[in-house]
């Protein structure tokens, strides 16, 4: 189950999507998030599914690689859709025991939450997968820049989301070392209840944190060693800028909200 966590995992190949400038990706995941929750029409979803169908096609990421990330959140995805399944009280009743009761209502929005939470891990996800680490904190620098008159410290501020994005991967393979140790000691971590796999995750959880501020600790050492002092000062190794292909983003990106605002008239 861990080795399916793709967040923050990057995936070297060669294609348009890895070559685009980090900004317009950046401005691109927040601006499918938006019309995600815009969309509310069958059609709407499936013109959203086919374009997102078609990034992952030019991404050149293997399909199961991007949908192997939907497995750690299996469970959060099937409590929301159970969520908003038993506890729509609005539209006609097509099901009902004691206070627990399906509508129609209900069962559309289940339906379209679970088509939205499918997709928007498809396409955050291949924010990283597609963006290296160092190219993905350049890139939330320069957007953060113009609110530097502000005060806004925008290069601690994506160097922190670098980091946090970098470690995930690393936890997530020293949990599953820690996993495979108290195992072959003879820790049981899938039989009892609720309560007992709780109570079996605290020899997981003790040298996880452990070992997650030792790292932390190492990291800011070695940054103060390097003489590390923040964004002051500092100049970028690579310099970003707009190409063809980030324009050619911008055209679908008018194209995807003209096929929308399209159904949304007609229909």
């Amino acid at each position: 189950m861990l080795r399916d966590i793709t967040l923050g995992q990057y995936y070297n190949t060669s294609s348009p999507l890895h070559r685009m400038d980090p900004r317009t990706k950046i401005l691109w995941v927040i601006y499918y998030m938006v019309l995600l929750f815009v969309a509310n029409s069958v059609w709407e979803y499936l013109i959203i599914a086919l374009f997102t169908a078609a990034i992952v096609k030019i991404s050149n990421v293997p399909l199961s690689f991007i949908t192997r990330g939907l497995r750690p959140i299996a469970m959060l995805m099937m409590f929301t859709v159970a969520l908003n399944l038993f506890m729509n009280p609005m539209g006609n009743t097509l099901w009902q025991w004691g206070f627990l009761r399906i509508t129609d209502t209900g069962v559309i929005t289940a339906a379209k939450m679970a088509v939205r939470l499918v997709m928007l891990i498809i396409g955050s996800s291949l924010l990283t997968l597609t963006t290296s680490p160092i190219v993905l904190t350049g890139g939330i620098e320069r957007l953060l820049a113009p609110f530097r008159k502000f005060g806004l410290p925008s290069h601690e501020i994506a160097m922190m989301m670098s980091i946090a994005l970098r470690f995930i991967p690393t936890l997530m393979e020293e949990t599953d070392k820690i996993i495979k140790a108290q195992t072959s000691r003879g820790a049981d971590f899938e039989s009892g209840g609720v309560i007992r796999r709780v109570r079996a995750m605290v020899p997981i959880l003790v040298p996880l944190f452990v070992g997650a501020f030792r790292r932390a600790d190492e990291l800011a050492v070695a940054m103060e060693c390097r003489c590390y002092r923040g964004g002051g000062g500092r100049t970028s190794l690579r310099e970003f800028a707009f190409e063809q292909v980030d324009f050619l983003a911008l055209v679908w990106a008018v194209v995807l909200l003209a096929a929308i605002v399209a159904v949304k008239v007609v229909l």
